[in-house]
This record gives C-alpha cells, sequence and structure tokens, in this order.
C-alpha cells in the first residue's frame, strides 16, 4: 500500500530522477520558462520551491546547499543574485504551470513551467486593473448636463 507516498516517481531510479529534475531546475533558471509534461513540470515545482526559498537569505550555507542540488554554479549564483531579489516580498508560490494541450506523438499532457515574477504579460494587465466595483445604473455625468444659462438683465432705473 501507498500510505503517505506521495512522490512521483515518474518511471526512474531516484539517481536518474534527481539528474533529471536537477537539470530541468538548471534550464528553468537559465530560460526563466521552459516546456515539459505536466507531471513532470508538477515535480519540478515541489524539487525547486524549496530551493528557491533558500535562496532569499543568502548565506554561505544556503548556497552550499543548493549547490548539493543543482551541482551548476552558475545556476546557483543566477538564483541568488537575481530571482532572489525579485521574490524577496513573495512569501511562496515562485513557479506557474500553464497546461498547453497534448503532444501529438504520444498524447502526453503539456505543460509550460515559468517563474511567475518574469512575465510581464500577467503583471502590466494586474497593474492597469481597477479593483472598483461600479453598478450598471446609468449615472448623469456633471461634464455632459449642459448648465442653464440665464441671461443678464440689467436693471434699468428710470
Amino acid at each position: 500500500m501507498r500510505h503517505g507516498k506521495k512522490i512521483n516517481h515518474l518511471g526512474r531510479q531516484a539517481s536518474h530522477r534527481d539528474a533529471m529534475l536537477a537539470n530541468m531546475s538548471i534550464s528553468l533558471i537559465e530560460h526563466k520558462r521552459i516546456n515539459t509534461t505536466l507531471a513532470k513540470a508538477k515535480a519540478l515545482r515541489v524539487y525547486l520551491e524549496p530551493l528557491i526559498t533558500k535562496s532569499k537569505s543568502d548565506t554561505t550555507h544556503n548556497r552550499r546547499v543548493v549547490f548539493q542540488y543543482l551541482n551548476n554554479k552558475y545556476a546557483v549564483a543566477e538564483l541568488f543574485k537575481d530571482i532572489s531579489v525579485k521574490v524577496a516580498d513573495r512569501p511562496g508560490g515562485y513557479l506557474r504551470i500553464i497546461k498547453l494541450g497534448n503532444r501529438l506523438g504520444d498524447a502526453a499532457d503539456m505543460a509550460m513551467i515559468e517563474f511567475v515574477d518574469y512575465n510581464t504579460v500577467y503583471t502590466s494587465g494586474k497593474e492597469k486593473k481597477s479593483t472598483t466595483r461600479r453598478s450598471r445604473r446609468k449615472k448623469t455625468d456633471a461634464k455632459t448636463e449642459k448648465p442653464s444659462v440665464e441671461p443678464q438683465s440689467e436693471s434699468v432705473e428710470e
């Protein structure tokens, strides 16, 4: 029985799975978004988000811990230098998974995984959106109404 065993093995041995997730993490850090299968994207999110949380505090110990997982000093440097600055105020949820449909060859569910703070399409749209609620009733504008102008009459004293 599999009670409490929630890790997706992805049909691989542990060493192959760790190497694959490390390579995918390095590619994601380098390119900021990658296309992969949905199962691998979900496994990558579980693998990488704790490392991003560690990168928020730049200490020697945290750099060594992240380097144990990634084994790429350029990816570790970019994670601690660039990405950690952008996600400093975010309490979690650094990655976004967008489903793309099925792959033609084997009909596998495909997905795009990307960093939330590096997508300018979503961030630019949210700044422009107003959060005020307005009713559907037609309101009269002060600009469209014409003020009533009464002609000034001069009083003539006789």
